[in-house]
């Protein structure tokens, strides 16, 4: 058995390309049902994606790398030589190891960032409802799961981590002298719109509202903050009323555009608008970056921010690793033991056999009224004889170094001392 693994991540690749490929959580069965089919043996298969990274774990009888990465090609509208160029693949041990480090936080834009591992964990979840989750897999990832916890338990990896949301909030303080003053909008109603309003809503801004596309969820929202919700649809006319816009939506088509920004800003009599695109793919388009008057960061212009506090944790890096290690480690060795499975299941299927014609022999000769200890008798030497015959074959068959080899063998097998 073999585990593969690819992906693209916030340092190999740039956001507009990783947009090409994040797949929201519904569309996660279909796709996993398109990339299985697309493989020769239609191995387990996980995607996760996030705003940061989207990764492809595979778990089969040889590894498909090739054909894996020309379907994620296809399925982004890129040409492989492109993708290729941006991504890694790793297998076996290397796929494990980055598995549990995606997980424990340390392959995150925030160094120790719990998200990933919720993230993860829905992942594994739609996985595992799309039928896509073998033994394999299931493994690799509750094994993730546990090096994570352990992570997080043991060590410093999580102190003072400064979150996207903390960040956004951060950069808005540098902007107005009082964000006590600012009216601030978020559109969407999701875990980083939720994170995001919680660290503006610490601040005590001047009104907090929720756009999203669903008025349910939004007011679910918008009640926990004492904000109001709005309709996505009256965005554009409403947009000039707030000073800053934070949005992380699963739309795959900006819905923030320049026409609707430059009408704000000239009703704002180009008052500055502070406006933070945490979506992959964008939410804001590019073009917005160039007003004068707008102040637009997405999840790559946090990446600064973001690295600030990180310093003082790479002490808790190498304690980090070192569990990671003995994960890899103990992975690796359940790994090994599964290739043995097989060849269990046949000495198994083989000894049934066996034990099964001797009980009959047995049962028939007690039928016919035979003594129960020479029945007895025979049924254990008919036993013996039949696991010891192959053994006693081979030390009479093949040249001397054949004949060598089976008395090593038979050794060890069978004449082993108990301790």
């Amino acid at each position: 058995m073999a585990v593969w693994a690819l992906g693209l991540n916030h340092t190999t690749a740039p956001l507009d390309l990783r947009g090409r490929f994040a797949f929201a959580i519904d569309q996660i069965e279909p796709t996993l049902k398109g990339l299985r089919e697309s493989l020769a043996r239609r191995p387990e298969a996980a995607i996760i994606s996030t705003c940061n990274r989207t990764e492809i774990y595979c778990a089969g009888e040889r590894p498909e790398l090739e054909h894996t990465l020309d379907w994620l090609a296809h399925s982004g509208g890129v040409s492989p030589a492109l993708l290729r160029s941006h991504a890694y693949t790793l297998q076996d041990g290397l796929a494990a190891r980055h598995a549990f480090r995606v997980a424990s936080g340390l392959d995150s834009m925030v160094l120790g960032e719990p998200q990933i591992l919720g993230q993860m964990k829905d992942a594994v979840r739609a996985a595992d409802e799309a039928g896509a989750l073998g033994t394999t897999l299931n493994q690799l990832f509750q094994r993730s799961f546990a090096v994570a916890k352990e992570v997080r338990t043991s060590t410093e990896i999580g102190a003072h981590s400064i979150s996207m949301a903390a960040a956004a909030v951060r950069l808005a303080g540098q902007l107005f002298e009082d964000l006590g003053k600012i009216r601030v909008l978020f559109v969407g109603a999701g875990e980083m719109i939720e994170l995001a309003a919680t660290h503006f809503a610490a601040k005590n801004p001047k009104s907090i509202s929720i756009a999203n596309r669903t008025l349910e969820r939004g007011e679910k929202l918008a009640t926990r903050f004492g904000g109001e919700v709005m309709r996505l649809a009256d965005l554009p006319s409403r947009l000039h009323e707030f000073d800053a816009v934070i949005s992380c939506t699963a739309s795959t088509l900006p819905i923030i555009g320049l026409g609707a920004v430059e009408r704000a800003l000239k009703a704002r009599r180009h008052r500055p608008m502070f406006m933070v695109d945490l979506a992959v793919p964008r939410d804001i388009e590019p073009e917005v970056k160039a007003l004068e008057d707008v102040y637009l960061y997405t999840v790559d212009d946090l990446a600064g921010v973001v690295q600030t506090a990180q310093a003082s944790r790479q002490a808790a890096v190498a304690q980090a690793e070192a569990i990671i290690d003995a994960g890899v480690q103990s992975f690796m060795h359940w790994m090994d033991q599964r290739g043995a499975v097989p060849l269990i299941q046949q000495l198994n299927a083989q000894a049934d056999e066996w034990r099964t014609l001797e009980i009959a022999r047995a049962r028939k000769l007690l039928a016919r009224g035979e003594d129960v200890d020479a029945v007895l008798e025979a049924l254990s030497r008919g036993l013996t004889q039949k696991m010891l015959h192959g053994a006693l074959a081979e030390l009479h068959a093949g040249d001397a170094t054949a004949r060598e080899r089976a008395t090593a063998a038979i050794q060890h097998f069978f004449l082993r001392k108990e301790k």
